[in-house]
């Protein structure tokens, strides 16, 4: 039976010779995976674009239930990127979330609220036209509430911290992405490395994030 959707990429595996196994988290089914045919093939006219982490797409699927993989009918980018793809910034911290959602975000079904969350993230990220050198800082912390474990207060990072060095972590807490919060790069790491530590103990599928050495060289 076939299905209208919002989509968001997580990540893609190479199939065969010209095919893609993809993940993608479903407003209507949230995380699925679908294998997609002949994308890589030389005549496929650059529709692998579409697949590439944190697309957001209009998808006509079929569903099956029990079914641990399927199909995509029709499938068209919504929004295309302005700015993801073109400044090294945001595609790190792109590359960033896309690993760190692909590892945490698990939940099928009733997901509404989470899908919600992501993708107008995604969208904000992609308009917003400076200061986001915070903003996988703010995704992570706001992001931990929609997966039940949710950081309520500062304090669970910096107990052993001075006082002014808390003040930062209850900004991002707080405020919404487009307020600027001035954040030091060394704190910024410190603030970084905290917080997947804090990932790490809620789920085990968060082991080595790959991608935060990207991320600390262009930020």
């Amino acid at each position: 039976m076939l299905h209208k959707t919002r989509g968001i990429v997580f990540k893609y595996f190479k199939y065969r010779d010209t095919s893609i196994i993809v993940k993608i988290f479903t407003e209507a089914f949230g995380l699925q995976t679908y294998v997609v045919n002949g994308v890589r093939s030389k005549t496929s006219r650059g529709k692998i674009a579409l697949y590439q982490p944190l697309t957001l797409l209009d998808m006509v699927v079929y569903y099956k239930d029990s079914a641990e993989i399927n199909r995509i009918s029709e499938v068209k980018c919504r929004s295309p990127f302005q700015s993801i793809s073109t400044n090294i910034k945001k595609t790190a911290i792109a590359m960033f979330l896309a690993e760190v959602l692909y590892k945490t975000v698990k939940e099928e079904g009733e997901v509404a609220e989470l899908f919600d969350f992501i993708f107008h993230s995604i969208e904000i990220l992609d308009h917003v036209p400076e200061g986001f050198e915070n903003f996988h800082l703010q995704f992570l912390l706001k992001l931990a509430r929609y997966l039940g474990f949710g950081v309520e207060s500062s304090e669970i990072f910096y107990d052993s911290f001075p006082e002014e060095d808390v003040e930062p972590v209850k900004q991002l807490l707080m405020n919404p992405y487009e307020q600027r919060i001035k954040i030091s790069n060394t704190m910024r790491r410190i603030l970084l490395d905290h917080i997947i530590k804090f990932y790490q103990t809620h789920i085990d599928t968060l082991k080595e994030v790959k991608s935060v050495k990207v991320l600390q060289e262009v930020l």
